[in-house]
């Protein structure tokens, strides 16, 4: 309506999509939130998406403003990496690095469909039952995950609860040092949300840490992680894949 009574132009951010497929469950709401869409692209100059595949959607959603879809991917800010600030007591180590488990850590929510780690967890306790692994060996580290007793149940589930560390929230320069202090990071991207990346791709890129990639090799966090040339990807959601850490 501003846009309409000024005559300014109006350059409209999404970020990621609004409508998807299946997304929202509720048809009410996913009738709503496509018309939010049609009356957007109708009237932005500009419509910005974090991701190509977020743009080819509403391009193919709305081809009349096909136009004028553009995409800005998401980044990091380098002051926050500056004079990082002390790590918590549960994140430094007790004993010297040649001595201690490698830690890997998944910084963020985990989502229980889009980030679903159940099959992670069957490798490890796989590995665990033949003795190809044990706890000396690896821990995962899920930093603020937000459903912490679902993973808990899913690693015990699969007999993995002993390489799993659950972690509460840090304010977020800390957060990101511990993303420099870890020995490798964990991204994971199922394959119904192909058309998005994690934020925390991008500051896992300026950690400069090995990164694994559990996610759908036809997705678009499959291929930012291809262009930072981190090439070793497995899909999230498939049984019996072997994957290991990346550099």
């Amino acid at each position: 309506e501003l846009h309409r009574r000024s005559g300014i132009p109006w350059v409209a951010d999404f970020r990621d999509p609004m409508a998807e497929e299946g997304y929202p469950h509720d048809p009410v709401i996913w009738q709503r939130f496509h018309d939010i869409e049609a009356n957007v692209t109708e009237s932005a100059v500009l419509c910005v998406f974090t991701t190509p595949g977020a743009a080819r959607r509403c391009s193919q959603r709305f081809p009349s403003a096909a136009n004028r879809m553009v995409v800005v991917e998401n980044g990091y800010d380098e002051d926050s990496f500056g004079s990082p600030p002390p790590m918590p007591s549960d994140t430094t180590p007790d004993v010297e690095a040649s001595h201690r488990p490698m830690v890997i850590l998944h910084s963020g929510i985990v989502y229980p469909s889009e980030r679903d780690p159940s099959q992670l967890f069957r490798a490890l306790g796989r590995l665990k039952a033949t003795g190809t692994l044990c706890a000396d060996n690896l821990r995962i580290r899920f930093r603020a995950p937000v459903h912490g007793e679902l993973i808990q149940r899913l690693a015990a589930d699969y007999g993995a609860q002993e390489f799993v560390e659950i972690c509460p929230p840090l304010p977020y320069r800390e957060a990101l040092a511990e993303m420099l202090a870890v020995d490798a990071l964990l991204v994971m991207q199922a394959s119904n949300c192909n058309s998005q990346i994690p934020a925390k791709v991008y500051e896992y890129f300026r950690a400069g840490k090995p990164v694994l990639g559990l996610t759908d090799a036809g997705g678009d966090t499959a291929e930012v992680l291809r262009q930072a040339g981190l090439n070793d990807l497995a899909r999230l959601e498939r049984e019996g894949v072997r994957v290991h850490i990346i550099g």
